[in-house]
């Protein structure tokens, strides 16, 4: 076993891999305040504002996916299938401020319920299984369960 699945604590994590460590923060920050944004009034200026930290966090995860690998996945030059997540995150997260912008409301709401459930849910879903790094994390070390 590798020494990146001998870590078994967040500050352990932040100590030997920060990247990751930024990664998840800004995933998990990302995943939570989704979940709000989606069931809170709209247009409001705390919708505003609430809107550009979810902005800044899917940024933080997506921009430091790229730089992570993607372990034991067949991949090129570093690069695995979950990376095609993190070009979907890059190019439509502009795409949904500009649409709020330009006062595309529907495209907008479309863009970033598409963006939660592609970028979060699933992408957080392929980043749990087991065998990656974060599914052994939580799934071992984390519940004591074997994956």
């Amino acid at each position: 076993m590798s020494s990146l699945y001998a870590i078994t604590s967040l500050p352990q994590l932040l100590i030997e891999r920060p990247l990751i460590f930024l990664h998840l923060a800004c995933a998990i920050g990302a995943l939570v305040l989704g979940v709000a944004m989606l069931v809170r009034r709209k247009g409001t200026g705390s919708h505003r504002a609430l809107g550009w930290l979810w902005v800044a966090l899917m940024g933080g995860a997506a921009v430091s996916s790229a730089f992570l690998s993607g372990g034991r996945l067949p991949n090129l030059a570093g690069f695995s299938p979950i990376h095609l997540l993190t070009a979907f995150v890059l190019v439509m997260l502009p795409r949904a401020v500009l649409q709020a912008r330009r006062g595309d409301i529907q495209g907008h709401r479309k863009t970033m319920r598409g963006l939660y459930f592609g970028g979060c849910v699933i992408a957080g879903a392929f980043t749990l299984l087991p065998g990656r790094f974060l599914g052994q994390l939580l799934w071992k070390h984390t519940l004591g369960v074997m994956a």
